[in-house]
């Protein structure tokens, strides 16, 4: 399996590409999550002036942030700096609109905005509408502006409901997911894709890998697999979904019930220690400051082995292999790590593993 890496946008981002490229990793993302995070495409630009091999992804960014024309301004600027390397995921922003204090777009929204991201980066012309107005587009100047002959890879943003991996079938992209390391739900995921393909206009055969988002640990000889260490390297996973647990347990109940008592207890001590509570307007002004970074040393307890275990990859070499094996039978074709605590380090024992 490919092996990959996901940061924060922030000063210094272009050195962490450049050992990523030197250690051989296929690929380095960066989140779009303008509230918490520095700006992507900055990020990017960065990176792309400083590296030549490694593919760059933005992971990923929504209708709900940017218009059209925006968007695909920017990659295809990207893609002028590194010819052929970007990736664009796409999602209906439900991390970034959350963290606004906000709903996610709809998939309706998603599948428009990435046709016409598809069309604009592929020098096509495409619709665009502002309320009634509606009028054709494409960009008027190319070659040292922009780039538009090389292709750009889009990937759109599934966790386990079928409506985007239907959207990534019909337009013909990958899949990228967060924390989802269950085989048998990435089977259900690339049925819904496939299903979607059939008859679709983009041709079923084009780019369409899958990604996962997670956190890696390899344990020492004799090392707890739930102590502190591991906590530290996994718990921004799981307290990012304890947060959009709690965040959404109003207007989203059922999410919040497929969690057992345990993780739900998890929750509610989570809203007390930030001073909120689950209907409050502000939130997401509580529960997301430092959203995916380094979590508190008080926190641990938070951090539940049932949880670490469902989001994480956290083991010895042999068992961290053998999970990774059955991901990849499942058809998931890279794994993107992301690294707080110390990502150099953290980057060369994915490396290691892997490549």
């Amino acid at each position: 399996m490919r092996a990959g890496v996901v940061v924060a946008a922030q000063p210094g981002v272009e050195d962490l590409a450049v050992r990523a490229e030197e250690l051989g990793l296929h690929s380095f993302w960066v989140n779009d999550t303008p509230m918490v995070h520095g700006d992507p495409f900055v990020a990017l630009s960065l990176c792309a002036k400083a590296t030549s091999r490694i593919r760059l992804g933005i992971g990923v960014t929504s209708p709900a942030l940017r218009s059209a024309p925006a968007a695909a301004s920017g990659l295809a600027s990207l893609n002028a700096l590194a010819p052929g390397r970007i990736i664009c995921g796409v999602g209906t922003g439900n991390t970034a609109r959350r963290t606004l204090g906000m709903r996610p777009t709809t998939a309706a929204r998603l599948e428009n905005f990435t046709a016409a991201l598809q069309d604009l980066c592929a020098g096509r012309s495409t619709e665009y509408r502002e309320g009634d107005r509606v009028r054709g587009i494409r960009f008027l100047h190319a070659g040292a502006h922009v780039n538009t002959a090389d292709p750009i890879e889009f990937v759109v943003a599934a966790l386990l409901g079928p409506k985007a991996a239907a959207v990534a079938g019909r337009r013909g992209t990958g899949l990228i997911s967060f924390g989802l390391l269950d085989p048998t739900a990435w089977h259900a995921l690339h049925d819904t894709r496939r299903h979607a393909a059939q008859g679709a206009p983009c041709d079923p055969d084009s780019r369409a890998d899958s990604y996962v988002v997670t956190s890696l640990h390899l344990l020492d000889e004799g090392e707890d697999p739930h102590g502190d260490a591991a906590r530290d390297v996994t718990g921004h996973l799981v307290l990012s979904l304890l947060a959009f647990t709690a965040d959404t347990a109003a207007d989203t109940p059922a999410f919040a019930e497929q969690l057992g008592p345990e993780e739900r207890e998890a929750v509610r001590r989570l809203l007390d220690r930030r001073g909120t509570t689950s209907t409050a307007p502000d939130r997401h002004t509580k529960l997301y400051p430092n959203y995916l970074g380094r979590i508190a040393p008080q926190d641990r307890d938070l951090v539940l082995p049932s949880l670490m275990n469902t989001l994480a990859l956290v083991g010895t070499r042999d068992d961290l292999l053998a999970r990774i094996t059955t991901l990849e039978q499942a058809g998931v074709d890279e794994l993107l790590v992301q690294p707080v605590i110390d990502p150099p380090t953290e980057m060369a024992q994915l490396a290691k593993l892997l490549i």
